[in-house]
């Protein structure tokens, strides 16, 4: 699973591995209902594998030092023909190369993929499953959702597949993934929905759909199907212990991936509200003092100086329990609805201060744009 587009490793006693996976397609017909269990899947596999599609991607050599791995003291001659012996060695390596998938989502050649599978890339091939290929540029990437869109110019109009909602998935719905594990071709797998809202640590905006459909190193940016034929997730990420599928795979929810790739397509770029506090969650021995079954809320750590949250009269040891309207569970549910709201925007906050509920008015800031 390490070709240079890997994941970064997940907090946990397992690795978590980027799923890496590629190319199968998906062609439109998001409004037709498949039958599935009588029949297979072989209707909804035909619809949707034409739009996706396999990405190869190289990145720029890095040079290599040998001075620090031969031994001290090795005579000159000695050295040279040891570096003679080993080729690209010294000097600079080979183009470091990796494999992805992605979907194409519009007629015009947009696709989706995984950040990890185009980050650091100097050149993006994709390649149809009808064998055509294609350079492609990279037109943004979000670091922070793992999401990424590329664009191939082609002169005709291309197969694509259209995104359904992911907020309607129910633990149990039956899911298809396409994409094209370890670098075998177009690939498909099946299995259910087996948890929602995963949290695997990786990031703030984690809410990933948990599935048992196998899904190895290159499926990372190929979709997730339901029987509708709509993706209904990005494939991102397998926990396993040795590298391989052991049916526990994430998927980025469409919801999420939509609003990112619009945003994307706008500029390259994501706008994200920023609020400027530092965060924690509530304690059940807090929760007990307040009399709530539950924890919930976000308790304030600290309050940046000169940021919306100190405008706003935010002070260290409140709890937010509600953010523009939407209830706030865990800090999770916080990071989420500041990010998602726009800069600039006026939002109204509950804040629960010294065992009192009060509300405050804070006009959003513009989140600093993540380093790739």
């Amino acid at each position: 699973m390490k070709t240079f587009l890997t994941n970064s490793p997940r907090a946990a006693a397992i690795a978590l591995s980027a799923a890496l996976l590629s190319t199968s397609a998906l062609s439109v017909a998001p409004t037709q209902a498949f039958a599935v269990p009588a029949g297979g899947y072989a209707d909804l596999v035909e619809a949707v594998s034409p739009a996706v599609v396999f990405i190869e991607v190289t990145a720029k050599a890095q040079p290599v030092q040998m001075n620090g791995t031969l031994p001290q003291g090795m005579p000159e001659e000695l050295r040279r023909q040891f570096e003679d012996m080993m080729p690209g060695q010294h000097g600079s390596q080979a183009p470091m190369q990796g494999l992805g998938s992605g979907f194409i989502i519009s007629g015009d050649g947009q696709i989706v993929t995984n950040n990890h599978v185009v980050a650091g890339a100097e050149t993006v091939t994709v390649k149809l499953a009808d064998g055509r290929s294609f350079d492609a540029k990279v037109v943004g990437t979000d670091p922070l959702t793992d999401l990424a869109l590329i664009k191939i110019e082609a002169d005709v109009d291309l197969p694509f597949v259209e995104f359904g909602t992911s907020k309607s998935l129910r633990v149990g719905d039956e899911v298809v993934a396409v994409g094209n594990p370890f670098g075998l071709g177009g690939t498909v797998t099946s299995g259910i929905v087996s948890a929602l809202s995963r949290d695997i640590q990786s990031g703030p905006f984690d809410d990933f759909i948990q599935t048992d459909a196998a899904i190895n190193r290159g499926n990372s940016g190929g979709p997730l199907f339901n029987n509708d034929g709509q993706v209904v997730g990005v494939n991102t990420a397998i926990l396993s212990p040795g590298g391989g599928s052991v049916g526990i795979g994430f998927a980025v929810p469409s919801d999420l991936v939509q609003t990112v790739v619009a945003d994307l397509a706008d500029d390259g770029t994501i706008a994200r509200g920023w609020l400027g506090v530092q965060i924690r969650p509530m304690t059940d021995e807090i929760a007990n003092v307040l009399g709530y079954d539950t924890p919930k809320g976000a308790v304030i750590e600290a309050v940046s100086a000169e940021s919306p949250a100190a405008a706003a009269g935010l002070k260290q040891g409140d709890i937010i329990l509600s953010f523009d309207g939407q209830e706030i569970t865990d800090i999770r549910d916080l990071t989420r609805a500041v990010a998602t709201t726009t800069p600039d925007a006026a939002a109204k906050m509950i804040v629960l201060r010294k065992g009192a509920e009060q509300t405050l008015d804070v006009t959003v800031g513009t989140l600093k744009p993540q380093a790739t």
